[in-house]
């Protein structure tokens, strides 16, 4: 108990972190264990009865967190302290009634796979909720606190007697066992001397035989390796290098204890080692700019926004709580101190009404973050900007610049801006506070108006929306009122000046005649005469305040059956209107006509009349088809159907009446037609047989007008002998045609002469084309370039030919092969002994289209033939060389002494000038 009270002494003066950084999550891939390395619980005081917590009390919704990456392995978790545990779930409980936790506890945490040999450590601090802190660490000097911490270790750890002859086996299960050894407090950061000894492990049995001792766990033999080491004689152990808090809190050491033979003397005793956390980090803002905003005209006390600031050191202890203050506040209106901070949670809020955004729309506030409880002579601090940005409400009401707006407009015209009505508003620059929205409250009761709003200028633009008449309202007065999208705040009356009077002026202009009706329908009989009046289409001028002649002409006249009269506007007609026409459409008949006024501009209007034509019987009816054929035997189903039609409408058209004429008595002899209903009739044969060619059968029919009016239409018939299916037969059917035996025979003497004709253009096409291929090509052979090669005297190869040896061009030894050959033959090159090539050979029949072809195989042949001139063959020359026969050239030179005058060059002509000037320069060269 106490080395328990030494180490909470401890503790509350240095202070430990609350998480270190070592305990934050990985951001690399997934890896088995714990969350952290180091957790911080704090327990509620709910949980207490009284002073003491009960068996199995689960401590705080807090949980330690272990990662087994979805393996689903089974994961035990052992206390270092009897009387705390974890469960499965990571819930921190008691295992036994706890008297006391009014002081912060702290114990290991081991967790171990049940089929895995791999072990994982993390420490857990509980500490109860509200607990006391202690005085700042300023109150004692480091020094002195160091070395508090020094001297509250135990100077000697022994190993228990009563597990010394316990199997090795059963040494990573937690024994049970009467007392617990204290842990091991580590200041971090200590500035030596290292090694420092923290404590000693010694065997009761060390005294009987030689014993050696080794720690063994991370720190030591395991990485971070190195960080502990003991005397293996002595067994003092020591801390080798200063530590670090945020980077690993507490270790978990076993201590080892074998003879000389290294046979274990004693059970392996766990050391737990946790570093004790000093106020060596300042609290971190997560942003250096933190931006909040407010309405404006809000009431002290409300919220504003919040800033944070964590801290590394333990914030369970005066290290790591942070508190908040207002450094500075930018401006100084209306009030310096327009904010305060919750020191605690941070929270920004307003303690002083007058926030107005039309004045200040944009606060900076300097924070102040500072641990040791926001201690300044002891604590770290640091700073972080808040940008507080006054929201708009609607409290300014817009307001009309003017009281009265004029503006005048012309008649009839609509989408035209009458005027701009300009207002002013201090809100938010196209937010709904500052949007305006007119609204016309009097002097327009029919809607001639309305009011759109400019999105740019926020003016309102009164149109016309509907065309207004000079002569029914010269003026209009109207009321507007203008109001914003968004209501007023609170409290805000609207202002006077939200309301003003537009005065409209209606300008005069003039105005088309217009017709009273259009379209304007009447009603006529087809068929009356030229020169018949129909109707009176006038128009009316509008412009009754001035005089003006209206006059009348013709716009629209499909038929051109109308004219007007250009005075008076009187419909006359210039021909028969027919119903039956085809510019009638279901019985009535349109034309246009145009009214115009001699007003300046002159200004015209369209009139629409409409002719409805009543139908009279003018049109007999006709019969379809003109043509048919049946059999020359009567036969049941041997019968022509006969269709009636008429053009004109109901009541002038069927049922329809037919009959045959009584003259010649033949047809009626012969044929008979019956009705099968108003339009159809049926035409048959009213003998037996009738011998086969072409009738024609008149027939008379009649419609049901009043009077009626009929036709004799004739229908030609083939009557024609039928096969058994009733289809006339090829031979009836020309038989039917009235085709003789001498019509006959000359339609198939014409055939053999046309089919001769064709014969023997064959014949003659085939003897001209055999002619043409027996005859030469019209040119000369001599100059048929498709066979003729031309071969010319070759010297050698050009200038690409160039791998060959050049002392072949040097005088040869040997000359006999020169001498021999006949006088003024010098060269030496040789035609090769193979046989020649073999060219293509022009074809006997040439044809245009092969001539190319055949220049190109030639030319083929000739490149690639070794045996034609110029041959592939060394070339050799006449070499004078030191024997040379022929005579000297020294003759040449001039025998004068002086210089020669070329001047002479000049008087030669233009074709010496050149060697005029080349010679002729004299000294001026």
């Amino acid at each position: 108990m106490i080395v328990g009270c030494v180490l909470l002494a401890c503790t509350l003066l240095v202070g430990a972190s609350s998480g270190s950084r070592a305990g934050q999550p990985l951001k690399t891939s997934c890896r088995p264990g714990f969350s952290q390395n180091f957790y911080t619980v704090i327990v509620p005081r709910d949980v207490l009865h009284g002073q003491s917590i009960l068996k199995d009390t689960t401590l705080s919704s807090e949980r330690v967190k272990f990662e087994d990456c979805q393996r689903s392995r089974e994961v035990g978790f052992v206390s270092s302290d009897p009387n705390f545990s974890v469960r499965a779930d990571g819930s921190v409980y008691t295992e036994q009634e706890v008297a006391n936790l009014s002081e912060p506890v702290q114990f290991m945490v081991t967790a171990r796979g049940l089929h895995d040999p791999h072990i994982w450590e993390t420490t857990v601090k509980l500490a109860l909720a509200g607990h006391l802190h202690p005085p700042p660490l300023s109150k004692i000097g480091f020094e002195e606190m160091l070395s508090r911490v020094w001297e509250s270790q135990p100077r000697v750890i022994k190993f228990s007697r009563r597990h010394q002859r316990a199997s090795s086996a059963n040494s990573l299960r937690r024994q049970k066992r009467d007392w617990v050894i204290p842990p091991i407090n580590v200041p971090e950061n200590s500035r030596g001397p290292f090694p420092h000894m923290l404590v000693r492990i010694r065997s009761d049995q060390d005294k009987d035989v030689g014993i050696r001792y080794s720690i063994t766990g991370a720190g030591a033999d395991q990485p971070p390796s190195g960080i502990y080491n003991i005397d293996p004689i002595s067994g003092n152990m020591f801390v080798t290098q200063p530590l670090d808090r945020e980077e690993r809190a507490s270790f978990h050491l076993r201590a080892h204890a074998v003879d000389m033979n290294g046979n274990q003397v004693e059970n392996p005793i766990d050391l737990y080692i946790y570093v004790i956390d000093m106020n060596d980090n300042r609290p971190e803002f997560q942003n250096q700019v933190y931006n909040g905003s407010v309405p404006e005209g809000s009431k002290p006390g409300s919220s504003v926004m919040q800033v944070t600031a964590t801290d590394s050191d333990d914030s369970t202890t005066a290290n790591g709580m942070v508190r908040y203050r207002i450094l500075s506040q930018t401006p100084h209106s209306p009030i310096p101190n327009m904010f305060t901070i919750n020191s605690e949670t941070g929270d920004i809020v307003t303690v002083a009404a007058g926030l107005d955004r039309e004045k200040v729309s944009q606060y900076t506030i300097i924070v102040q973050a500072t641990d040791m409880e926001g201690n300044l002579n002891f604590g770290l601090s640091n700073t972080a900007t808040a940008l507080i940005s006054i929201t708009d409400i609607n409290d300014n009401p817009p307001e009309l610049t003017v009281r009265t707006f004029a503006g005048e407009v012309p008649e009839n015209k609509v989408n035209v801006v009458v005027t701009n009505l300009t207002v002013v508003d201090r809100d938010q620059p196209h937010s709904p506070n500052w949007n305006a929205v007119y609204r016309i409250v009097s002097g327009d009761p029919t809607g001639h108006f309305t009011i759109r709003t400019n999105p740019i200028t926020n003016e309102g633009m009164l149109t016309v929306v509907k065309p207004v008449d000079f002569e029914m309202n010269r003026a209009f007065m109207l009321t507007v009122v203008v109001s914003n999208q968004a209501h007023l705040a609170s409290g805000i009356q609207s202002s006077l000046q939200s309301t003003a009077g537009v005065t409209i002026s209606v300008q005069d202009v003039n105005e088309p005649p217009v017709f009273p009706v259009s379209p304007k329908m009447i009603r006529f009989e087809e068929g009356v005469p030229a020169g018949t009046t129909l109707t009176v289409f006038a128009a009316q001028d509008p412009d009754h305040f001035i005089h003006q002649i209206v006059r009348y002409s013709k716009l629209s006249d499909p038929a051109n059956w109308l004219k007007i009269n250009r005075t008076n506007g009187q419909i006359t007609t210039m021909a028969l209107l027919d119903r039956e026409s085809m510019y009638v459409k279901n019985n009535m008949y349109e034309a246009t006509f145009l009214a115009y006024d001699n007003g300046s501009p002159q200004a015209s209007g369209t009139g629409t009349l409409q002719i409805y034509l009543i139908d009279v019987n003018d049109n007999a009816p006709v019969l379809i088809p003109k043509e048919a054929q049946i059999c020359e035997r009567a036969r049941p189903n041997s019968r022509i159907n006969i269709t009636a039609s008429d053009a004109d409408a109901e009541p002038n058209v069927g049922p329809f009446v037919f009959e045959l004429p009584s003259f010649p008595a033949s047809i009626r002899r012969n044929w008979t037609i019956s009705r099968l209903s108003g339009d159809y009739a049926q035409l048959r044969l009213r003998i037996p047989y009738l011998e086969a060619g072409v009738y024609e059968i008149p027939v008379i029919v009649s419609d049901s007008g009043n009077p009626p009016l009929s036709n004799r239409s004739l229908i030609r018939i083939k009557v024609c002998p039928c096969d058994n299916n009733g289809d006339c037969s090829a031979t009836g059917a020309v038989a039917a045609a009235g085709l003789g035996t001498g019509a006959i025979i000359a339609i198939l003497i014409c055939i053999i002469i046309l089919l001769s004709m064709v014969l023997l253009f064959v014949v003659w096409m085939k003897r001209r084309e055999k002619e043409r291929q027996a005859k030469p090509l019209l040119i000369d052979p001599e100059d048929d370039v498709r066979d003729n090669i031309l071969k010319y005297d070759e010297e050698g190869g050009g200038e690409e030919d160039q791998d060959y040896d050049l002392s072949q061009l040097q005088q040869p030894e040997s000359l006999e092969h020169i001498i021999n050959k006949p006088t003024g033959v010098r060269r030496v090159d040789e035609r090769p002994v193979i046989a020649e090539s073999q060219y293509p050979v022009r074809p006997s029949v040439p044809h245009p289209g092969d001539i190319g072809d055949f220049i190109n195989d030639g030319l083929r042949a000739a490149d690639n033939d070794p045996t034609a001139p110029p041959y592939d063959s060394l070339l050799v020359f006449d070499y004078e060389g030191s024997g040379s026969t022929a005579g000297s050239v020294s003759s040449l030179n001039s025998t004068s002494s002086g210089d020669q005058d070329y001047d002479y060059l000049n008087d030669w002509g233009p074709r010496f000038k050149k060697l005029a000037d080349l010679y002729g320069g004299g000294e001026d060269d």
